[in-house]
């Protein structure tokens, strides 16, 4: 029988009211973004205004903040715990976890590696909230940077080359040029010389071609090795550009032994070429990264965390002018406006406040889960995932998620996105505890690498039993793609690579 009634039910839902929606976008926007958004604040609501420096008075927000790598922070006046907490919203079916604009350098898991989860995770598109504008799709250009981050990510690098391929990119400048020395960047990275110079040799290999060169005459070689035109005459004609810039024609020829033909004909193959490869990308001019956290050693030992001040908007509300917007506010429309830029203001001021104590509490607990890193070097990784940190800090994992995205962390040993820190976990026989998966693959880099005529060569199977030996847990097939990704040929490819040897 079809009939109507009435029923209470007593049931539970998440609700998210504007200002938390607020908070939420507050906390994954990136530096550069936040500052679009106060300033687009500033210009709409009348009852905001900047707290300079030089004018700080006491409704002014505390600027900075630290914390020490055991997680102890000192915060200021203002919101406290209890207003992080706040802002924590286990709301994964409501909001994704990507951040907008995010960079092709984070990652999770093993399974699911989004990059500088691998440590780097190629162009995921956030979520949209339904009737909010969270998430603008991406529509630029693609970049130099972004078209080679997302190659660095498809390379098949282990997850510490990554990390060392994604500090090369960032060292490339628009024209497509690695600016900085290696030695340089072996010591800030803690690696040798060689691990440097082979992954640059891979990102050699990106388009588009000589890209990452570090001197024209290079870019040129990388471009004529590409086209198979690339021999002893075109190599001596490199290194003499400057009798070409000359036009010392004798000269060049005498040094590449070459007649006036096949000169010529050289010179016009160099001049086919691209000297900027970088040139041909759009898309925004590479912003410097401002890193939001600095991490600095302490004198009396560990770390220490410290908020960057510069990136942190010092916003105030202006109650003089209020009180006097207030009184002379005659229609409810007016009233109602007056109050309503009121309460934006509050709540815009304290959801800043709690995103600077968000951002320093997770990165307080990174650093003290990464200590070994910071002190010894990118080998030093230990397994690390949201879930580990979100528990330390008693927070949900999405939030986590959204304060590590598009934001950067100074260090000792150079700038870094969050996302960095987090790297894969693999189970160690007796399940007491977890192995790094880049120190797993560094070992199995280094049983191959010890083979030799008078040994035999180790087959995936009998690296898995090495491995289970020394109480590490792993599958022959997770074995073999730790060695394809290594570059690493199989049992039977090497055997015959070192009979012909």
């Amino acid at each position: 029988m079809i009939g109507q009634r009435l029923e209470v039910r007593q049931g539970q839902g998440l609700v998210i009211t504007p200002q938390l929606q607020q908070a939420i976008k507050l906390l994954q926007l990136s530096n550069l973004e936040l500052e679009e958004f106060v300033e687009a604040e500033l210009e709409r609501n009348p009852l905001l205004q900047r707290d300079e420096p030089e004018g700080e008075g006491p409704d002014a927000p505390q600027q900075a903040e630290t914390a020490t790598a055991d997680g102890e922070m000192s915060f200021g006046d203002g919101v406290g715990h209890e207003a992080v907490a706040s802002m924590d919203a286990g709301s994964d079916d409501v909001y994704g976890d990507a951040a907008p604009g995010e960079r092709t350098s984070d990652r999770m898991t093993d399974e699911a590696q989004p990059g500088l989860s691998d440590w780097s995770s190629a162009g995921k598109g956030g979520q949209t909230f339904e009737g909010g504008d969270l998430e603008r799709p991406d529509t630029h250009e693609l970049s130099l940077w972004e078209h080679l981050q997302a190659q660095a990510s498809s390379a098949g690098f282990s997850p510490a080359d990554h990390g060392i391929a994604l500090t090369l990119i960032d060292a490339t400048d628009e024209g497509g040029y690695l600016r900085g020395e290696l030695n340089e960047f072996a010591d800030r990275l803690g690696v040798p010389l060689e691990r440097i110079e082979a992954v640059l040799g891979v990102c050699h290999g990106f388009e588009p071609t000589g890209v990452m060169a570090r001197s024209v005459p290079e870019c040129l070689k990388l471009q004529l090795i590409d086209r198979n035109r690339f021999d002893p005459a075109m190599a001596a004609l490199l290194d003499n550009l400057d009798l070409l810039a000359r036009r010392d024609l004798a000269g060049l020829r005498k040094i590449c032994g070459v007649d006036a033909d096949d000169l010529s004909d050289m010179i016009a193959e160099l001049k086919a070429l691209t000297p900027r490869p970088g040139a041909g990308f759009g898309g925004e001019p590479a912003q410097t990264v401002v890193p939001d956290v600095h991490v600095r050693a302490d004198p009396a030992g560990g770390w220490r965390v410290e908020l960057n001040a510069d990136t942190l908007p010092r916003l105030l509300v202006d109650k003089r002018y209020h009180g006097l917007v207030q009184a002379g506010a005659r229609s409810d429309t007016e009233k109602t406006f007056v109050a309503d830029c009121a309460a934006q203001a509050n709540w815009l001021v304290k959801s800043l406040d709690q995103r600077a104590k968000t951002i320093l509490k997770v990165a307080s607990e990174i650093v003290r889960q990464q200590d070994a890193f910071l002190a010894f070097g990118v080998e030093f990784l230990r397994p690390l995932n949201l879930k580990t940190v979100a528990d330390a800090i008693s927070m949900h994992e999405s939030t986590v998620s959204r304060v590590t995205s598009n934001k950067y962390v100074a260090t000792p040993r150079g700038v870094f996105e969050l996302k960095f820190f987090f790297t894969a976990a693999i189970q160690s026989v007796d399940g007491a505890s977890t192995h790094s998966a880049e120190a797993v693959r560094h070992r199995i880099k280094t049983m191959i690498d010890g083979e030799g005529l008078d040994g035999d060569v180790l087959s995936d199977d009998r690296i898995v039993e090495i491995l289970k030996e020394t109480g590490i847990d792993i599958a022959r097939r997770t074995v073999a793609k730790y060695r394809e990704a290594l570059r690493i040929p199989s049992s039977v490819e090497r055997r015959r690579m070192l009979r012909t040897a």
